[in-house]
């Protein structure tokens, strides 16, 4: 029973951290694409990922800060892209520690 239950809680962590990862990347290409911001939906990822990023990968205060132009595509592209990978390797990382 408690193996199910780590296995299930494992698979359920994972999951979350994928999904993080997943707003990320959406959020960075969201930027890329000059997306309409004031679109609902564009908003909402928008500010999931900016949650998401944990403002330690911020665009406007994240690991690399470009300047000049194009800057605001290469911060959310390279600090959101840092977030995501950093959030699917904690994700493998404790999903392998959880799960028996």
């Amino acid at each position: 029973m408690a193996t199910k239950i780590r296995a299930t809680l494992a698979q359920l962590v994972w999951l979350a951290c994928a999904l993080a990862a997943l707003v990320l990347a959406a959020g960075a290409l969201l930027i890329a694409l000059d997306a309409n911001r004031s679109n609902e939906l564009v908003d909402a990822v928008l500010t999931a990922a900016s949650w998401a990023d944990l403002d330690v990968f911020s665009r406007q205060d994240g690991i690399k800060q470009f300047r000049g132009e194009g800057a605001e595509v290469k911060n959310a592209l390279f600090n959101w892209g840092l977030a995501a990978i950093a959030w699917l390797v904690a994700g493998r990382v404790l999903y392998r520690v959880i799960k028996p």
